[in-house]
């Protein structure tokens, strides 16, 4: 990981992710949460202000050790239970079939190395009906954006630990076990526009 993995990007990431354009999402995301919630990518725990209080508990996934020491203090100060497992959506989830009923993913599937088989361990761990809640960036519309997307691509995985510019979520959805609900495509406002491009939906498991 080296000490830029342990000690400068969980800084650089919690400063990234709390910028206004993004807290100002989140209710909207997270406000349809119910049941027994997944949230995938937990990172610093930038969410546990904005989950309904009725939701009945909340496991989270985080594979990064030093990313999750800086959630502790939003731990200790939500009144959620969390049940926290350290490990990537795309590896085998020691989490029981049909299990939840929500799913959540902010800003995290950009660094899944593979993708479509997390999306199989979601549609597995999700109770049928269950919902995926989602809001992510990724590849652009206009083609000379995108053009810069991929070639930036690779340095960007090492700046932000995997995080990718170029995927098109609508796409990948598209092809996964889970049905694509609505997926709103916008540009984030005060965001570099290498990064810009925004998905934002629900997938279902039929």
């Amino acid at each position: 990981m080296g000490l830029y993995g342990r000690y400068v990007f969980p800084w650089v990431l919690d400063r990234a992710m709390g910028r206004e354009p993004m807290e100002q999402r989140r209710p909207g995301v997270l406000g349809d949460a119910k049941g027994e919630v997944l949230e995938i990518g937990f990172g610093t725990g930038r969410n546990l202000p904005y989950y309904p209080a009725e939701i009945d508990h909340l496991t989270v996934l985080e594979p990064s050790e030093p990313v999750a020491r800086r959630a502790e203090q939003r731990l200790r100060e939500s009144p959620i239970k969390v049940e926290s497992v350290r490990l990537g959506a795309d590896q085998a989830l020691p989490l029981d079939t049909a299990r939840f009923d929500t799913i959540v993913s902010t800003w995290t599937m950009c660094s899944i190395d593979d993708l479509p088989r997390a999306l199989h361990e979601l549609h597995r761990v999700l109770k049928p009906g269950g919902r995926l809640l989602f809001i992510e960036h990724g590849l652009a519309r206009t083609p000379k954006l995108a053009k810069w997307q991929h070639r930036l691509t690779p340095i960007n995985r090492w700046i932000g630990q995997g995080c990718r510019l170029n995927r098109d979520f609508k796409a990948i959805l598209h092809t996964s076990p889970l049905q694509l609900e609505q997926c709103e495509e916008f540009e984030m406002p005060s965001t570099p526009r290498i990064a810009s491009h925004h998905y934002r939906g629900t997938a279902v498991k039929r």
